[in-house]
């Protein structure tokens, strides 16, 4: 949405809070850092600003930049999508022919331009991928639809779906580029997207790895420059979504940010905020931590809930863009190239 916005150094050593170990990393780059893809315990992408991309195979302790040397230094990575090591996808949001996906599958060595947005009112957000073949990427409303794109060939052919696999779009209605969280997938089918607009505050919902969409109205705030920025689902039916009033970013304190489901995002329960001002981007749930865990970031830290999103604790301070998460390890990134990762093996699972 348009009003939203090769060096390998070692990590800082870590802190103890309560029952999570919080490091500091050393990026090596001073990059705005927007969106994560953690594969496993190791291998971790992240992608930002000025065509940023990052790379570690050692869980933090070494990061590499893989130079996307295609793509224009300009270029503002808002989303990255990894399957290992070797593969990745990266998503360019911007308006016009700035929305662009590359595509590794050399671990960054090379790079190969698959998409450029040739509709100039259009402002691609966000993307998944279900597996090596299958993905979906999200743009802000144009010419009165709703544009979800869809490949079942790894991203080598891109087609827009028909608007009557789409719902039909709310004046305005779009999503946030924020954190790449705006577009999410668990398992072969299952997809959501976050929308906002001021006219309402929508979850969009595939069953069908992305052929077909619904759309189920939120509880989350709305209005201008408000609604839905990030989900985050444990499975098909429990996940949890963040939501902010975009316009004012660090001072955000708006209610209806916090929510859970139990049903796929059908209905939702609004929950508290984290208790410190500033819009919350991005959120994850902790895939091996306790059923109840999560971690959301903002302008004001990287803050946990262990029940469900009734209470938080702050784990990181600072501002946070992005969050992503494997087996109990979480990162966390933001502005000036910050990566942070929040260790949950000391804690109790359920």
């Amino acid at each position: 949405m348009r009003h939203r916005l090769a060096t390998a150094c070692l990590a800082l050593a870590p802190v103890a809070v309560g029952a999570q170990v919080t490091t500091e990393q050393q990026s090596g780059t001073t990059a705005l850092l927007q969106a994560v893809s953690a594969v496993d315990a190791r291998t971790v992408w992240v992608s930002g600003h000025r065509a940023t991309v990052l790379r570690t195979t050692d869980g933090g302790s070494t990061w590499t930049r893989r130079m996307v040397t295609e793509a224009d230094s300009t270029l503002e990575f808002r989303d990255v999508h990894a399957l290992d090591a070797k593969t990745a996808w990266v998503l360019a949001a911007g308006p016009g022919a700035k929305s662009r996906i590359y595509h590794t599958t050399d671990g960054g060595a090379s790079w190969a331009l698959q998409f450029t947005n040739a509709d100039s009112a259009a402002f691609y957000d966000c993307f998944t991928f279900f597996d090596r073949q299958r993905g979906v990427a999200f743009s802000d409303a144009s010419g009165g639809r709703t544009l979800i794109l869809r490949t079942e060939n790894g991203g080598k052919v891109w087609t827009l779906l028909p608007a009557s696999a789409v719902p039909a779009p709310l004046e305005g209605e779009g999503a946030f580029a924020a954190s790449g969280g705006c577009v999410t997938s668990h398992g072969k089918r299952d997809a959501w997207i976050t929308t906002a607009s001021s006219a309402g505050t929508r979850l969009f919902r595939s069953r069908d790895a992305g052929k077909s969409w619904a759309a189920f109205d939120t509880p989350f705030v709305r209005g201008d420059a408000a609604g839905m920025t990030a989900a985050s689902f444990r499975d098909a039916k429990r996940g949890i979504g963040v939501a902010a009033r975009i316009s004012m970013m660090a001072t955000d304190t708006a209610g209806k940010t916090v929510g859970v489901t139990s049903d796929g995002g059908h209905t939702w329960a609004l929950r508290t905020r984290p208790p410190e001002a500033g819009a919350i981007f991005g959120v994850t749930m902790v895939p091996r931590a306790s059923r109840s865990t999560a971690v959301a970031a903002a302008l004001s830290g990287l803050w946990v809930t262990r029940d469900d999103a009734r209470s938080w604790n702050r784990v990181a301070s600072g501002a946070f863009w992005s969050v992503g998460a494997a087996d109990r390890l979480v990162w966390g990134v933001g502005p000036a190239g910050r990566i942070v990762r929040v260790d949950f093996s000391g804690a109790n699972r359920r």
